[in-house]
């Protein structure tokens, strides 16, 4: 396959890797060719291989095995197609028995960090729309919600932004996408001075991490969401069905 001059060699190689996991020419659960495989079809070097492969990596799309070879993520494609696998923070309030309410902290254009441009799938330099957002349950703020969204997808002026809105009615009225599934990693930390600003308590006390990756229609990066969980208050519980 022959690489054309009109985009950047790297970002020429990151769509047609992403394309072929999207019609399936990579089949789900499937082991895709080696770096150097790739590098000599495509006839680009294996480190813009490399690179591309990591940012599929970052985003959920791929699964990179030490000394075995690299996978499409099976659970991703089956997880597009299934709505309710998306983690709704408003639900999670409601479901705990709680009024739920978001009060808009902060909204902002600024450039991507490499961690960030990675998981979008998008150039170094790149701008994203930043937002800061705290849910509240009866009032009580519950958790801290920081999401970043490329700023190319903003179809209306930032100004124009209600922060207060639930994320899926953002994506909606702002950016005429639609969610279609999200990738949650839960972990444990410590609460930081940011957090502890806004949902109180001691700082350094042990506190859910949740970074979520939002995806829409073709498996196109999004958004991605680092929320900070009071499970002192809320709980977090999973359903999950066995066939």
């Amino acid at each position: 396959m022959s690489i054309i001059q009109s985009k950047t060699v790297a970002h020429q190689v990151d769509e047609i890797l992403l394309e072929r996991i999207r019609d399936g020419s990579y089949a789900a659960g499937s082991r895709m060719p080696s770096e150097s495989e790739l590098s000599e079809e495509l006839g680009v070097s294996r480190a813009t291989v490399r690179t591309a492969l990591a940012k599929l990596a970052a985003t959920g799309l791929i699964i990179r095995k030490q000394g075995d070879g690299t996978y499409v993520n099976a659970h991703v494609r089956e997880a597009s197609v299934h709505t309710g696998n998306l983690w709704d923070l408003v639900q999670l309030i409601e479901g705990n028995g709680y009024n739920s309410s978001i009060r808009s902290l902060s909204i902002e254009r600024r450039v991507a960090t490499e961690r960030e441009a990675l998981a979008l799938a998008l150039e170094p330099g790149d701008e994203l729309l930043s937002m800061h957002r705290l849910f509240l349950a009866d009032g009580q703020p519950v958790i801290l919600a920081n999401n970043v969204i490329p700023f190319n997808l903003l179809r209306t002026p930032m100004e124009s932004i209600d922060g207060e809105l639930h994320i899926r009615e953002i994506f909606h009225r702002y950016c005429h996408q639609k969610i279609t599934f999200a990738i949650t990693d839960i972990r444990s930390t410590v609460m930081d001075e940011q957090a502890k600003e806004f949902l109180g308590g001691a700082a350094g006390r042990a506190i859910l991490q949740l970074q979520v990756s939002f995806y829409g229609k073709n498996n196109l990066p999004l958004a991605l969401g680092m929320n900070f969980f009071d499970d002192s208050i809320l709980r977090l519980s999973l359903v999950q069905a066995w066939n």
